[in-house]
């Protein structure tokens, strides 16, 4: 698969008032902003520029607020199968749907570009996110063994079919 054209427009802000749309550069400090006060190892910039300008694979949304960034979520799709890389929402718009509505709009792409299924990892202490997921459809898959560096925490892969 060659990836997501990045000039798709995509704009939901009927369903969570705000606007949903691809990542740019430009967006980077807000997006690292969020990455910082939503991961005990949050990505680097140089990361995520990598993702944006040089990763035919990957897709990135971010949810806007105005001129606020409030949330982002990145996908891989590889073939068939589409891969989460990231969501994360700063902790003053979390509980509102934000991060449900990038993921259904990841889903939406993922199965736009051919798709069938997708998969991620979450901490298995992080319930709330556990519980989006399930809310979308994703089954437990698996366990990864001391997957998160940090503190060698065990990650929950779960899988969905799209």
């Amino acid at each position: 698969m060659a990836g997501v054209p990045k000039k798709i427009s995509i704009n939901d802000k009927d369903r969570y008032n705000m606007d949903i749309r691809f990542m740019t550069v430009d967006d980077l400090n807000e997006v690292m902003e969020i990455e910082n006060q939503s991961f005990s190892i949050p990505w680097s910039r140089d990361a995520f520029l990598n993702e944006i300008e040089h990763n035919h694979l990957s897709t990135y949304l971010v949810a806007e607020d105005g001129e606020k960034l409030a949330g982002y979520c990145g996908v891989w799709l590889v073939v068939d199968e589409a891969h989460i890389t990231n969501v994360a929402v700063l902790p003053d718009y979390r509980g509102r749907g934000l991060g449900e509505g990038l993921m259904r709009k990841i889903m939406a792409i993922a199965i736009e570009f051919g798709a069938r299924v997708m998969t991620l990892e979450v901490r298995v202490s992080n319930t709330p996110a556990q519980h989006l997921y399930r809310k979308l459809g994703f089954k437990d898959g698996g366990i990864r063994k001391r997957y998160y560096s940090d503190n060698q925490e065990d990650a929950l892969v779960m899988w969905v079919n799209l």
